[in-house]
């Protein structure tokens, strides 16, 4: 896991060798722990943010750069 620092000089980590496929570049998840035990987020792989949303269909939604991905029970009508 590579450390970087995120908000409020908050230490976390990112898992790089994991990650979810966005129309711009992966978001690859991101813990409060070395380990990998307490999930906290997605980090942008294409602008390097943190600040990024999820909806109630699980897509993530970069802030800054607009990547993002399907739905994760996607369908026709999900279009």
């Amino acid at each position: 896991m590579e450390a970087f620092t995120g908000p409020d000089d908050r230490t976390l980590h990112v898992d790089r060798t994991a990650g979810t496929r966005g129309s711009k570049g992966p978001f690859h998840p991101v813990y409060t722990d070395r380990r990998g035990d307490t999930r906290w987020g997605y980090r942008c792989g294409n602008c390097k943010t943190v600040d990024n949303a999820v909806d109630a269909m699980g897509r993530v939604h970069c802030n800054e750069c607009s990547n993002r991905t399907k739905a994760e029970d996607w369908d026709a009508v999900h279009e």
